[in-house]
């Protein structure tokens, strides 16, 4: 794709889930938006030699690493994009923004609140002089959150009361599922709570514009050893029936009250075994004036409940959000031609390649991220203390 536009070379790390993604996102987002700088998919890096120059003959990257800190240390890269496990993002992270290389981290941001602390104080100190960090929480950029967002902001539900959030899978309820590194804590930092939890409270918090200031959490694990061998498919798949097991040392499902900072309470529950629920990732907030609902299932939709309206003729209405007057819509198809999963990874791309372009931080920051990291925390506390109220 030839273009005069300045270029924004890519660095990745990781090339599996997510490295598959954002590859397909850095790809599209130029031939379907119209971006100030042209990102270039330069370098590829990951520790197995032959499945990195596979990976990258894939997906279209121009040259692989074995090591990411080779990969910091390019003068060829201006970005690196981290979709590795979470013990390694704090390290990966600062050593790039030291580099004075602008970053995009997957979710959630850090293992720890120590880790995202020392984070963000590390893209404090590298946007002082012009390099930018962002956090992946893709979900904001599907079009129906995003004006959900919007709704709120406009004032139409008006106070808001009630949010109440879900998000369900079932990839682990087959007890023989084999063990990943999603289900070992050292690399994960926990499990279906910072997974896919970590996404209903980043948001709940960017519909809402309002901040959890308190939880009350209680953790469960259902199945404590899993095969080690075994076949994967997607996320889970089918573990060897003989051979050995290792301990699963995450939790498979997560609920939490919380209260927010206007005096409003929410409920979220986040779980790998609600069978039957592939990608559900519901919010619902309710308001003074008004109600919406979302679920990521049928992310082409929003449900809107007007109670300005007369009681005779008032009840949720549904708004497909495929309209070019929509946020980001305008860019792909004729309305009623709905985006999917994909599109919220290109949006992550085209909004990061703007704010750098003007040279402004862009939204996840890393400190909206810490923000996250410090709920999670907050939670694993309670559950930890017989569901106590934690402050955050």
């Amino acid at each position: 794709m030839s273009t005069d536009k300045p270029a924004l070379r890519v660095g990745m790390v990781g090339y599996a889930f997510m490295g598959a993604m954002h590859s397909h996102a850095w790809r599209t987002a130029p031939r379907f938006f119209d971006l100030p700088l042209h990102p270039e998919l330069a370098v590829l890096a990951g520790r197995d030699g032959r499945a990195v120059k596979a990976a990258a003959g894939k997906m279209g990257w121009a040259d692989t690493e074995m090591d990411w800190r080779a990969l910091v240390d390019r003068d060829d890269v201006d970005l690196i994009d981290i979709c590795t496990p979470g013990d390694t993002h704090a390290e990966i992270a600062i050593a790039a923004l030291e580099a004075g290389k602008h970053v995009l981290c997957e979710k959630p941001l850090a293992n720890s609140v120590e880790e995202a602390e020392r984070m963000a104080a590390a893209a404090q100190a590298a946007a002082a002089k012009g390099v930018f960090a962002m956090c992946g929480f893709s979900y904001r950029r599907t079009p129906a959150l995003a004006l959900a967002r919007r709704l709120v902001g406009q004032g139409r539900i008006g106070t808001i009361r009630h949010i109440r959030a879900q998000y369900l899978q079932d990839w682990l309820s087959d007890e023989t599922a084999p063990m990943t590194w999603r289900l070992d804590r050292s690399r994960s930092g926990s499990g279906a709570l910072g997974d896919i939890g970590a996404h209903s409270i980043d948001a709940a918090q960017y519909v809402s514009g309002l901040r959890v200031t308190g939880v009350s959490g209680l953790l469960n694990t259902f199945v404590n050893e899993r095969p080690l061998g075994g076949t994967l498919v997607g996320l889970g798949g089918q573990g060897a029936s003989d051979g050995d097991t290792g301990t699963v040392t995450v939790d498979d499902a997560a609920v939490f009250s919380a209260r927010f900072d206007s005096g409003a309470i929410g409920v979220f529950e986040a779980t790998r075994f609600a069978l039957g629920r592939k990608n559900s990732m519901r919010l619902e907030v309710n308001g003074s004036l008004g109600s919406l609902a979302f679920d990521f299932e049928n992310m082409n939709s929003l449900e809107f409940y007007d109670g300005t309206q007369p009681a005779e003729t008032s009840g949720f209405s549904t708004i497909n959000v495929t309209e070019p007057v929509h946020p980001y819509t305008g860019n792909w198809w004729p309305a009623g031609h709905g985006l999917g999963y994909e599109h919220g990874f290109t949006h992550q791309v085209v909004d990061l390649v703007q704010a750098i372009a003007d040279g402004v931080a862009p939204s996840p920051s890393f400190d909206e991220a810490l923000g996250v990291q410090k709920v999670l925390h907050a939670i694993e506390r309670s559950a930890a203390n017989d569901s106590g109220w934690q402050h955050v």
